[in-house]
């Protein structure tokens, strides 16, 4: 009903603004023409904002497919955490449900006990929960064990697939090329009862791991080489975190994949582009469950869109795992990783990580998204919600030689002036504060617009003062600076209305509480680590951690929770991070304030 009135409201707009200008005259009639053309017009931005899977579940909606029903999944394996690039995945699952009315589950795709465990179980779930999204169930592939078992043995009783005796490497040889057939594996017409008995006695832990596989048996010819007898089942000797010790051979992905995605009723597989080459078998599979009836409906069926590549990263849980394993970053949620969690622990928020994905886009085409996108879309989106606060990260002493010793003043200070809302916090001003070493210079060029002496600045929230001077120790390192305030320039009162050019930042030096800042950079040195043929490590930057430890913030920073969004006024976005002690706090640098990396490197 809402919608209905908003909607009528804007087109009486439209109609009282054209009959003003004499371009509306007469009847009724003419306002419904009006109303009409404004929900055509409408429609046809509306349609326009669709990505291309949009416009295609939109399309299969309106014809009917699946009985109108609309299902999608999103199927992360368990074997580490979600980084950016499951989050554009995340986003388009649950997105797509989310605009059409329909569902989206979540299932862990756990065919692969030597990597999964339940702790990224865990972090999977999180990570969904804190990008806003809501599964409609939680499925786990190996919750389809025993429908999987019972299709393979069908299939080897129909003589659609057998048991392979042959090494990884002799069935790869045997594969042939794209351009040239495969050759029969010695194996492929073996009776059908003796592949169910060694089907069994794989299952039963009666033969080595390694040394048997279930094949089926489409096509060695096919130029799908995907088709060429894949493996659908091996042997893993290991505990499967839900399923223990009933189970020692596991499906493959092509085996489990689309299979799951049947027994589930999902309507739409959204998966990213490396899988376009599995969509035939996928499809196969799927023909052969269903037997050959009702083939162009009430079925899953596959779309695919280009994945996430950032700048300066690697999405690779393999390359990601081994810089955790190796030690050469804190963990998963180092604020360095494009994992979620590690994006989380930064200050990222996940309206900023769904503000980057709506502007990259989902294509067919893969690109390389400039990391500059990412921080663009955090400030936008902090400058909206974070805290300002006062931070000194290089700190030079103040001394205001005009004000009382014994005089301390509370001076206010706006938490967030884009939401009148946030409200104010005090901030304390006395005669001795902290400043930037860098807003000082003895000898300052024309267009410096901070302190040097004989100039005015203004401290932010307080007063105007002027710089007199400055003491410096033996080596000739400035140690003081000196000035003198106007008491009639206070925020407030009518003298600080005086022009000045220059504002800065302050800390009272007897309340600022000594804190550490992390700075962080990108964590590899070139643009496209994923396609340099060196070595990964080679390629990290050794400068994307810098640790300040002589920095001060005001007491009302210190006491923000850990997950509170700030800005260091001046500097940049920051957030407490889960090292903060009640005698040090810790906090990591999200983005700068302006796009320092990219004027940096043209």
């Amino acid at each position: 009903m809402l919608v209905f009135v908003d909607f009528f409201a804007f087109a009486l707009g439209i109609y009282i603004k054209r009959l003003v200008k004499g371009q509306i005259k007469g009847k009724m009639r003419n306002f419904t023409v009006e109303i009409k053309k404004t929900m055509e017009e409408n429609k046809t931005e509306e349609r326009r904002n669709l990505d291309f899977i949009e416009q295609i579940v939109e399309k299969d909606l309106a014809e009917g497919k699946n009985g109108g029903r609309l299902q999608t999944r999103f199927p992360p394996e368990p074997n580490g955490y979600l980084h950016i690039g499951h989050a554009k995945a995340i986003c388009e699952d649950f997105g797509v449900a989310e605009k059409f009315g329909g569902v989206c589950n979540l299932r862990l795709d756990d065919t692969n006990p030597q990597k999964e465990n339940t702790d990224y179980v865990e972090g999977i779930k999180r990570d969904i929960q804190w990008l806003g999204f809501k599964w409609g169930n939680i499925y786990y592939a190996s919750d389809y064990f025993q429908k999987l078992w019972d299709f393979a043995i069908r299939l080897i009783k129909e003589g659609k697939a057998y048991v392979d005796e042959q090494t990884s490497e002799q069935i790869a040889a045997q594969k042939g090329t794209p351009t040239q057939p495969g050759t029969d594996s010695p194996y492929r017409n073996r009776p059908v009862e003796e592949s169910l008995d060694l089907f069994n006695k794989m299952n039963n832990g009666e033969v080595p791991e390694g040394s048997m596989v279930l094949r089926a048996k489409i096509d060695m010819a096919n130029p799908n080489m995907h088709f060429r007898d894949p493996v659908i089942y091996r042997i893993i000797n290991k505990p499967h975190h839900r399923t223990g010790d009933k189970w020692k051979v596991y499906p493959m992905y092509d085996f489990a994949h689309g299979q799951s995605d049947f027994f589930e009723g999902v309507t739409h597989s959204i998966c990213t582009l490396e899988f376009v080459p599995h969509r035939p078998l996928y499809d196969y599979f799927i023909d052969e469950l269903k037997e050959g009836k009702d083939l162009n409906d009430n079925r899953p069926r596959q779309y695919e869109f280009n994945r996430l590549n950032l700048t300066y990263t690697v999405m690779s849980k393999r390359k990601l795992l081994a810089l955790v394993e190796e030690k050469l970053v804190s963990g998963w949620d180092d604020p360095r990783m494009p994992t979620i969690c590690g994006l989380r622990r930064r200050g990222y928020s996940p309206e900023a990580i769904r503000k980057f994905i709506r502007m990259i886009g989902y294509t067919k085409f893969d690109a390389l998204n400039d990391y500059a996108m990412l921080e663009a879309a955090a400030r936008e989106d902090l400058n909206q919600r974070a805290t300002r606060v006062s931070a000194v990260l290089n700190p030079l002493k103040l001394v205001i030689t005009n004000y009382p010793e014994d005089k301390e003043e509370d001076m206010e200070a706006e938490n967030n002036p884009e939401n009148p809302n946030a409200g104010k916090h005090a901030i304390t001003f006395g005669r001795e504060l902290w400043i930037e070493r860098e807003d000082f210079m003895e000898d300052a060029p024309k267009k410096f617009f901070r302190m040097t002496p004989n100039k005015e600045v203004r401290l932010k929230n307080a007063y105007i003062v002027k710089c007199t001077g400055c003491k410096k120790d033996e080596e000739g390192n400035i140690t003081e600076v000196y000035c003198e305030y106007d008491p009639e320039t206070r925020s407030g009162l009518p003298g600080a209305d005086r022009k000045v050019k220059g504002t800065l930042h302050w800390l009272s030096a007897k309340h600022a509480v000594k804190a550490e800042v992390r700075i962080y950079d990108h964590l590899f040195a070139v643009e496209d680590p994923s396609s340099d043929e060196r070595d990964f490590r080679e390629l990290l930057n050794p400068q994307s951690k810098k640790v300040l430890t002589n920095c001060y913030v005001e007491s009302y920073a210190a006491e923000r929770p850990v997950g509170e969004y700030l800005q260091f006024q001046r500097i940049g976005y920051f957030m407490k991070d889960i090292d903060s002690t009640v005698e040090l706090p810790v906090y990591n640098r999200t983005v700068s304030l302006k796009d320092n990396w990219s004027k940096k490197n043209k």
